[in-house]
């Protein structure tokens, strides 16, 4: 195990756990690879080696699934990560507008952190909710039927 990189005691015991409840070792993964990226807001290099430890999974499997998903943050993100549709729906609503304004409100580009540590802006693909487009995702929320303003009010709101 590496010792550059450490998780909490009961982020360890997280991992173990996810072990045991599942039939196979690797369907624990996406649950511990979160646990990671819950308690460090990212998924660093270093916590797949730790990770293949604890699990007893190769690396290689582990880094397949970090890398084929793209709700893992392979680098750090601010304390509110924005993350805006732009696929097709919500593109033809406003999507990529919604992203510039929030770029430029926050004086950032898109996966970039802003300057006072709080704000990162990404592009993403299809959040699933075409219905309500354009829409954003802020850490785990859901925020619909958007227009540059009411995001960045929304945003506000939360702290950001």
């Amino acid at each position: 195990m590496s010792t550059a990189f450490t998780l909490s005691k009961e982020a360890e015991e997280f991992v173990k756990s996810e072990l045991k409840r599942y039939e196979t070792t690797y369907s624990a993964i996406i649950p511990s690879l979160f646990r990671v990226q819950k308690e460090k807001g990212w998924v660093p290099p270093e916590a797949v080696p730790h990770l293949s430890g604890i699990m007893g999974i190769p690396e290689a499997h582990i880094n397949e699934v970090l890398y084929f998903y793209t709700m893992f943050n392979k680098k750090p993100v601010g304390k509110f990560h924005v993350q805006v549709c732009t696929n097709i729906s919500c593109s033809m609503n406003g999507g990529r507008e919604l992203a510039n304004a929030l770029c430029k409100h926050y004086n950032v580009k898109d996966g970039e952190i802003s300057g006072d540590g709080k704000v990162t802006v990404s592009r993403v693909e299809c959040l699933g909710s075409c219905g309500t487009a354009p829409m954003m995702q802020v850490n785990d929320q859901y925020i619909e039927n958007l227009t540059p303003e009411l995001a960045i009010k929304k945003l506000k709101e939360l702290g950001a």
